[in-house]
């Protein structure tokens, strides 16, 4: 079947808002639709041949960043505390396991979120919409009304957020040492401390000699950084892609991803989804059957396309051991070459007796641990992670390297949607994951 932006239009579609005033809507795409792009089709390409490397085991990919991006954090501090600890934790899993890490930013655009229900009651409100990110609504309840002028603002909060990344990322890591310190205050076993500390001495005494001796590397003055968004809002999508040549590009983001709950194989994100040039990634939940997975591959990659596709393995850590291992045999079977990425966040969310949602680190490695072993048991390799995390000093999960615990909830709990990994644990899980890979390779 033929393919347009619009393809998708008429196919049963899933996580939409209901609008009161579809020709204010229509307005406000018309708006998004005529402005500049946000990126651009060579970057796309770019990142997608980058992608190819990391499916051989050339490279690794390490996306991360907020659960869902508020208007407000579209600031100074808020944009440079999250590149600071992406580009921190890529340091160190560079440095430390002899390995190029591509970085992908959930960043610039990750506006909407999914829901399980369509609306909630609070207190002294009654009945309203959910919250679905600031996208389509504002988090206090006399704001949950989706809003049509919201399409045009997290365009322009997409590009002043993109805008001011590049400016920071143009100095490249050698500038890194000199505008942040290395806190390694939260290790606090001193055999682990002292492993820490030498391997970010190692890390900063190679950026000095690059910078002492003037070694010409490109890749040390200039930094690539990818944004990527869920695409979810499919009307918005439609608004961002554009022709290029023979093909059609979604020039919103770099990357885009497939939710758990939009990836129905005849609905009308997949739909969307295949028509793109742009690398995609596809969420894989407990649900997705190995026989559903080769379906949706069939159509979101009929061509096979180094770096096209992204699978992010979300399970639980209960769920990991036993499911991984048939979609692994199943993309094996077919003979694709894919970029495996976990996502272990998602599946090991719960809620606390004082109605806390959190997640736990050691759940969270519990599971990136099992996947690094069935992915060596079955012949094939972990080619990155898929975190929700803030460079800020949130108490959102427990656990870590500060023992976060329940009651330590309550002092800095920010996120609206889902509990994100905070300075301390982010890059904990990084030097971890250096050391896993390090021991692999």
């Amino acid at each position: 079947m033929t393919w347009a932006p619009e393809s998708w239009r008429g196919l049963p579609i899933q996580q939409q808002p209901t609008y009161d005033d579809p020709e204010a809507v229509e307005a406000a795409l018309a708006q998004v639709r005529a402005l500049p792009p946000l990126v651009h089709a060579g970057e796309v390409d770019h990142l997608k041949a980058q992608l190819a490397r990391v499916a051989r085991g050339e490279a690794f990919l390490l996306q991360g960043g907020d659960c869902a991006e508020r208007f407000v954090d579209c600031a100074r501090k808020p944009i440079e505390a999250k590149l600071k600890i992406l580009l921190q934790m890529s340091l160190v899993l560079t440095w430390g396991a002899r390995i190029p890490v591509v970085r992908v930013a959930r960043m610039a655009g990750q506006y909407a979120k999914p829901r399980s229900r369509p609306t909630e009651v609070v207190d002294g409100f009654g009945e309203v919409h959910s919250y679905r990110g600031d996208h389509v609504n504002g988090h206090h309840p006399s704001e949950r009304r989706p809003d049509p002028r919201r399409l045009v603002d997290a365009y322009f909060h997409s590009a002043a957020t993109l805008n001011y990344a590049r400016a920071l990322l143009d100095g490249g890591f050698a500038d890194l040492r000199e505008a942040e310190h290395w806190d390694l205050g939260f290790v606090r076993e001193a055999e682990r401390r002292a492993a820490y500390q030498d391997m970010t001495d190692r890390i900063l005494d190679a950026l000095d000699f690059v910078r002492v001796t003037g070694v010409e590397d490109p890749s040390l003055h200039s930094v690539d950084l990818w944004s990527s968004h869920e695409g979810l809002l499919l009307a918005w999508e439609e608004a961002q892609t554009f022709p290029v040549g023979d093909k059609f590009y979604n020039l919103g983001a770099h990357l885009l991803w497939i939710g758990d709950r939009t990836r129905q194989v005849d609905g009308a994100h997949v739909e969307y989804f295949r028509g793109i040039a742009n690398p995609i990634g596809v969420k894989c939940g407990p649900s997705m059957a190995p026989d559903e997975l080769l379906h949706l591959l069939d159509k979101l990659d009929p061509e096979r396309e180094p770096g096209r596709v992204t699978l992010i393995t979300r399970y639980g850590a209960d769920k990991a051991g036993e499911l991984l291992p048939g979609h692994i045999r199943a993309i094996q079977r077919e003979g694709r070459e894919v970029v495996w990425s976990s996502d272990p966040m998602h599946g090991n969310t719960v809620s606390t007796t004082n109605g806390y949602k959190t997640r736990n680190f050691d759940r969270i490695l519990d599971e990136l641990r099992v996947v690094f072993e069935v992915h060596r048991a079955e012949g094939s390799h972990l080619g990155g992670v898929h975190f929700e995390l803030t460079g800020n000093d949130v108490t959102e999960c427990t656990g870590g390297p500060q023992g976060l615990g329940e009651l330590d909830l309550v002092s800095a709990y920010e996120t609206f949607c889902d509990p994100r990994l905070n300075y301390a644990q982010s890059l904990e899980m990084a030097f971890l994951i250096a050391r896993r890979l390090q021991g692999e390779r």
